[in-house]
């Protein structure tokens, strides 16, 4: 299934632009995400800690946000908002 994902902050250069098309298998939120690394590699430290999804990552399916245990409908589009460094700790 084609899907178009739409990413923010860090994951525009790791995509290589703002809006990419993804061909994955279907299935969860999660699997996705997990398309998402497999397709652009550089992703995967904006989105994965011990091989977990970070849990300040954002998707919204079709606008509305989502779970990652959500199931991805076909030609849905998501957006991806991934981890957010914060400031220093002083």
């Amino acid at each position: 299934m084609t899907t178009t994902v739409t990413v923010f902050g860090p994951l525009r250069s790791a995509t290589g632009g703002k809006t990419i098309s993804l061909e994955w298998s279907g299935g969860t939120v999660a699997d996705a995400i997990a398309a998402l690394v497999d397709a652009y590699p550089r992703a995967e430290s904006h989105l994965y800690a011990d091989d977990e999804i970070r849990p300040s990552v954002r998707v919204s399916v079709d606008g509305d946000r989502a779970g990652f245990a959500d199931r991805v409908p076909e030609d849905a589009s998501l957006m991806v908002v991934p981890a957010i460094q914060g400031g220093s700790e002083e």
